[in-house]
């Protein structure tokens, strides 16, 4: 191998390496802020603190992450790579109003019990999150409700009452009220909300 082939093979994997070292700390700081956000909560997570968490310095985490929004993104992405997500794809095929309901919160009361730490310290501190990651959780919650809503044929004032009632029943606290606080399984929290939902709307069988 001639002199200058053993430069650029050398120069190739200095570059490889650096590269694989940047990806590395980078992964390192986004696994540190997931368990700082669920262990104490975005609102007291500094940059300090993760920078301590992730052995790195402040200055490698504004590098890798120039804002918050980046770092929310990052983490949130990775967090949820990890978790069985509710999927309202599935609860549209239902075309019957109760069982959409029922498939609907069962989903996601079991997301909501698989996930608990992280989302009570997220929803605790909504307020903390930049904008783009709050826009982004209510539209989420909206695709929730409104596909439990597209069954159900009323009009006028009830529509609102039901869909004020969906977004009770399909709500994070809601949930952690009914299980964690007052001792329901999910099961039996599921099928109480179903009732109060099937109530409101007026088409219990």
């Amino acid at each position: 191998m001639s002199e200058q082939n053993r430069s650029a093979n050398t120069r190739n994997y200095q570059m490889r390496k650096r590269a694989d070292d940047i990806a590395e700390t980078r992964q390192r700081i986004v696994e540190a802020a997931v368990r700082l956000h669920g262990s104490i909560g975005p609102a007291a997570t500094t940059i300090s603190g993760l920078a301590e968490e992730a052995g790195v310095t402040r200055l490698t985490v504004y590098r890798h992450f120039p804002d918050d929004g980046a770092l929310f993104a990052a983490c949130s992405q990775h967090w949820a790579s990890a978790q069985v997500l509710p999927d309202p794809k599935a609860w549209n095929r239902l075309g019957d109003p109760e069982e959409r309901i029922r498939a609907g919160l069962s989903d996601l009361y079991r997301f909501y019990r698989d996930a608990e730490p992280m989302l009570t310290n997220v929803r605790r501190d909504r307020a903390a999150l930049p904008r783009e990651v709050q826009e982004r959780t209510e539209a989420t919650d909206a695709r929730y409700c409104d596909t439990l809503l597209r069954p159900f044929r009323v009009r006028g004032t009830r529509r609102r009452q039901l869909r004020a009632v969906l977004g009770h029943a399909t709500a994070f606290w809601t949930w952690r009220s009914l299980c964690l606080e007052h001792g329901l399984t999910d099961r039996e929290a599921t099928e109480v909300m179903t009732r109060l939902v099937v109530a409101t709307a007026g088409t219990r069988r």
